[in-house]
């Protein structure tokens, strides 16, 4: 079995010579600033696409990660030159906020205001102030959540609403993508939620972010964790009443790390009980995802039965992280495996060793899907980079 300290070797090397320099060489914007909107699935740039708040908050987080960890100066570069952009072109000065989405030379095509994408610039900004102690993206960081608690936080029935107009009032289709339904809140909103808040929490101990963080804990453990199997439920309305007939394994696996990280944080010893007895039961039922090639799927309808057996990047990262928080707090040596597991299947059939940079998923048969993006709104350095960098600073 391989050692620890040669998964380390193996991450660094991944980071360092596939992931970083293709955002470094392929997707920095040299003439209108930032990083482009989009590359295709065929390595093929196109200057002109639409540049999503989404994709450059979580380049922001990668860069500025990579040099808070590694300390290389052309990550800091990048995470500045992301920042700069940011602060510059998606910051709403006059309604507060985040633009979803902006064309090639900065102006807004999509004004509305997607709590996922406020989450995200305030997850970005947070560490580049964690990586560099810089005052003016702390303070923006700290508008952006007051920003979402005055706006977006639901005071009758609790919780994030999924998105508002320009200037914060309610909207019809609230859908992060089309292939989401319509709730007015989500798992995977409230998931981008605690993480950017927690973050923040690191550089800035704020009282009431602090009950925000637990007031987010009691929401997963109360309202969104499926009290039956253990999964967590997808779409709610205001009320937090859904349909229960969406499980989708990525997501179990990635709340399992990032609530432990949470309570870990907050240093409660008392909440990390509680948050630790139902991880567990989180991480069996996303386990269920687990296929006899290492691979984890991607979701599985239970009113149908359908399944959507796309290996998909994040999800492998997830996949990955997951398992091994489980292995590092709770010495658990059969997550451990899933975790290796899963990394050989990504080396095997995900990461593109000619152009650099991984492929956004593979088939039951391990054949790379060259179709979807390898940079684009929701393609980013984001969950292949945490991963990599998650193992170098556990280990």
């Amino acid at each position: 079995m391989i050692t620890i300290e040669h998964l380390k070797e193996q991450m660094r090397e991944t980071l360092e010579e596939n992931i970083l320099p293709y955002w470094l060489q392929r997707a920095q914007d040299y003439e209108h600033g930032g990083f482009y909107g989009r590359i295709t699935g065929h390595d093929e740039v196109m200057p002109k696409a639409n540049k999503g708040a989404v994709m450059n908050a979580r380049i922001l987080w990668a860069f500025s990660a990579a040099y808070r960890i590694l300390k290389e100066p052309e990550y800091l570069k990048a995470a500045t030159r992301a920042k700069d952009y940011i602060l510059e072109y998606f910051i709403d000065k006059e309604q507060g906020g985040v633009y979803w989405s902006l064309d090639a030379y900065g102006k807004p095509v999509d004004s509305k205001k997607q709590t996922y994408a406020i989450g995200f610039a305030i997850y970005g900004l947070s560490e580049y102030a964690r990586a560099t102690g810089d005052r003016v993206a702390l303070d923006t960081a700290v508008g952006l959540y007051y920003d979402v608690e005055l706006h977006a936080f639901d005071q009758e029935y609790n919780g994030y609403v999924e998105a508002l107009t320009r200037d914060w009032q309610p909207i019809n289709d609230m859908r992060l993508s089309e292939k989401d339904e319509n709730g007015s809140k989500t798992m995977n909103t409230h998931l981008h939620i605690i993480e950017p808040y927690t973050n923040l929490y690191r550089v800035w101990k704020n009282m009431m972010l602090e009950k925000r963080l637990r007031n987010l804990i009691d929401i997963f453990l109360q309202k969104i964790l499926n009290q039956k199997t253990s999964h967590l439920d997808l779409f709610f309305d205001d009320r937090w009443q859904g349909k229960r007939n969406i499980q989708s394994f990525g997501h179990d696996i990635e709340a399992v790390w990032l609530l432990h990280e949470t309570a870990l944080v907050l240093q409660d010893a008392e909440l990390i009980a509680k948050v630790e007895d139902k991880i567990r039961l989180i991480a069996a039922a996303a386990q269920e995802g687990i296929q006899p090639d290492g691979s984890m799927i991607y979701e599985r309808w239970t009113d149908t039965g359908e399944t959507d057996t796309q290996r998909q990047w994040w999800v492998m990262c997830e996949c990955m992280i997951g398992h091994l928080d489980l292995y590092q707090h709770f010495g658990d040596k059969h997550a451990l495996n899933i975790a290796l597991d899963c990394w050989n299947y990504i080396q095997t059939h995900l990461i593109d060793y000619v152009n650099g940079e991984w492929f956004w998923s593979c088939d039951e048969n391990g054949i790379p899907n060259k179709e979807d993006d390898k940079a684009g709104f929701w393609k980013c350095p984001y969950h292949n980079t945490r991963m990599c960098l998650e193992v170098i600073e556990r280990f």
